[in-house]
């Protein structure tokens, strides 16, 4: 798969996410690391990350407030 090609990811929202709640992002494994995306334009572009620094951010997020 190549990264302008995301329809294969298996796309995913948090667990905090309500079932019809559409003000998300959705997060998809890709061979380089992680891809993550709008959930309201699902058909848009993805950021992609390297797994190390998402591991990194998400560290960040859970210790408390950032900035």
């Amino acid at each position: 798969m190549t990264l302008s090609n995301l329809t294969q990811v298996a796309w995913r929202k948090s667990s905090r996410s309500g079932a019809n709640d559409s003000n998300c992002v959705e997060v998809g494994e890709v061979s380089s690391g992680l891809a993550v995306r709008d959930s309201k334009d699902p058909g848009g572009s993805a950021l992609i990350f390297d797994r190390g620094v998402w591991s990194s951010f998400v560290t960040a997020l859970r210790r408390g407030p950032l900035g």
